[in-house]
């Protein structure tokens, strides 16, 4: 039996000498991997269409263990994402989070959807720009869109909602990956019951919540234009993805390979900085 499908490729391997096994998300049928035959051959119509990233229409005639890529007409390249290895990792790691939550044979548009609009977002960044926030932005979108977002406007332990404070760079708030979000580390009120206090994974500044709390709008978060003293924008959005990066790795049992080539390509973090040491952007 035939079948259509529009998807994107994130991910490829080779089978046997001259096929191509690929992973495709699509809008209609979640994640399927299906065969490329022949793709390995350099006037192979389905070689340069199997790529990592590609947009296509596919005809795909359903096998016993695989199914079969018998044509494939492109829609879209991502040509900006190839031409920088700093935007081509980025892309990789929100890559990596779909295949985790997508699922196969069930329809999938908005995780489809969801997915390219993040991946055009980092396609249009300019040279030298800060990947972080919008590393984070997708990462929290992409968790939201399957439920497992960490709770950030409300304390975990008190469900009371958390408003950061941004004129003191000595405030803190902490972050629980067993809880699923933040919580409020003051002390309860004088009228108030003692409750308990689940363990505490981070502590984060003023900043980083007031940028937690807004990762689920549709655009990036807007940010005081005057940074108030002690805090660093740059420093805050990176602990922020750090911290959703780690939030994975604890929910989903799955650890995001492409985010040390991330690291790498902008030289983030320091090997000897300490767990809890907010890192120094060098880029």
């Amino acid at each position: 039996m035939k079948y259509k499908a529009t998807g994107i490729v994130l991910k490829g391997s080779p089978l046997k000498e001259n096929d191509r096994l690929v992973t495709v998300l699509t809008s209609e049928y979640g994640l399927i991997r299906a065969v490329a035959p022949g793709a390995k051959k350099h006037k192979s119509k389905l070689r340069g269409r199997t790529e990592l990233f590609v947009i296509n229409e596919f005809l795909i005639v359903r096998g016993r263990s695989l199914d079969k890529i018998i044509q494939a007409e492109t829609i879209y390249t991502y040509p900006g994402l190839s031409q920088d290895v700093g935007k081509l990792a980025s892309a990789q790691y929100l890559a990596e989070l779909a295949l985790y939550l997508a699922v196969d044979e069930q329809p999938q548009q908005d995780l489809y959807e969801l997915l390219n609009e993040h991946l055009r977002r980092i396609e249009k960044l300019q040279p030298k720009q800060n990947v972080y926030p919008y590393i984070a932005h997708g990462v929290f979108h992409l968790l939201a869109i399957a439920g497992i977002a960490p709770q950030v406007h409300n304390c975990c332990r008190t469900q009371k909602s958390l408003t950061p404070n941004l004129e003191n760079p000595k405030y803190l708030t902490g972050f629980s990956f067993d809880s699923g979000g933040l919580v409020n580390l003051a002390p309860p009120a004088e009228n108030e019951e003692p409750t308990f206090i689940p363990f505490v994974d981070r502590k984060i500044n003023g900043m980083e919540v007031a940028i937690m709390q807004q990762l689920n709008n549709h655009s990036l978060p807007t940010i005081p234009a005057l940074i108030p003293p002690g805090f660093s924008l740059d420093e805050s959005w990176i602990t922020v993805e750090k911290i959703l990066r780690d939030y994975i790795k604890h929910h989903l049992n799955k650890t995001i390979r492409s985010a040390k080539l991330v690291d790498s390509v902008y030289n983030t973090f320091d090997k000897k900085r300490p767990e809890n040491v907010p890192p120094v952007k060098r880029f």
